[in-house]
């Protein structure tokens, strides 16, 4: 059974004039990769559409690029998330690393002979690291993977606790009677933190210099209860910053728009976010109105 088959040449995409919605025909292409070889226009409707590349990165928001002698689309900023994920899973499938407290020890010189890599690249990814060590107890807990934890219910929780020692201490009563938190993730962060592996972890981070106090803490409710969406380049701050500072108010900050969404905040080259929104009816503001309904 087929269930997926790779379009990843926009040439080749407009070419065939495959189109979201189409009925397409596949055959087998070598061993086994599923070969799309077009369109079955006949069963069109009219409710297909033609397929735009990005202008922008999914997983950064940063500009993407193309290098007019080849087929593929880029984004180029060496902080994307996306790309950092597969830069780790590189490294530990080269030995480098084990676990995230190996991160912090990493040297460019280590790194720069991987392929893809380079010199540059290296010092990039160094530097990175290096920044990361500030993001805060709400991305620590978020990073570290525990299981039923989203990034959403981390920095709730995380700025409930306190502090990465209040994680250790915090009993399943207590966890259960927070907001957001139910029976089966509060046992979930029992399980993790009562580990002596977990200890080792974080005492390992922190002798790195990992911060494990609040990035930002809570400054008033005022904006408990509403869920804000950020989409696009803000004029003046980063969208990292925004939503520390809509979380420190009491808001919740989603990754994509839903009916449950109260707020979507649009800067500049906003993508489908901002036309989900417009579909679903959710109210769009810019930053000027999110910072004065902060102040308010």
């Amino acid at each position: 059974t087929v269930s997926r088959a790779t379009l990843h040449n926009i040439d080749l995409i407009e070419e065939k004039d495959i189109r979201i919605g189409d009925t397409v025909i596949v055959q087998k292409a070598g061993d086994i990769i599923p070969e799309i070889v077009g369109s079955v226009k006949k069963k069109r409707d009219g409710s297909e559409t033609v397929y735009r590349m990005p202008t922008h990165c999914p997983s950064c928001g940063e500009a993407v690029v193309r290098d007019e002698s080849m087929s593929a689309v880029r984004c180029v900023n060496p902080d994307c998330p996306a790309q950092r994920a597969r830069q780790i899973e590189h490294f530990a499938s080269n030995g480098i690393i084990r676990d995230c407290a190996d991160l912090y020890s990493i040297r460019a010189e280590q790194i720069k002979e991987l392929d893809r890599m380079g010199e540059k690249s290296a010092e990039n990814l160094v530097a990175s690291i290096e920044r990361s060590k500030k993001a805060g107890l709400e991305r620590l807990i978020y990073a570290l993977g525990i299981r039923q934890v989203g990034e959403i219910a981390a920095a709730e929780i995380s700025r409930q606790i306190g502090s990465i020692e209040g994680f250790f201490d915090i009993s399943a009563e207590r966890l259960r009677e927070m907001k957001d938190v139910g029976a089966i993730t509060a046992e979930s962060i029992r399980e993790y933190f009562s580990r002596q592996s977990t200890r080792e972890l974080i005492d390992r981070l922190k002798a790195s210099g990992v911060s494990t106090e609040p990035a930002m803490k809570a400054q008033s409710t005022k904006l408990s209860g509403l869920t804000f969406v950020l989409t696009g380049t803000l004029p003046t701050m980063k969208r990292s910053e925004a939503s520390a500072m809509l979380k420190a108010n009491g808001a919740k900050v989603s990754g994509s728009v839903s009916s449950k969404t109260d707020y979507v905040v649009a800067g500049s080259d906003a993508g489908s976010k901002l036309s989900d929104a417009q579909r679903l009816g959710v109210k769009i503001i810019d930053e000027a109105k999110m910072l004065e309904m902060l102040a308010n």
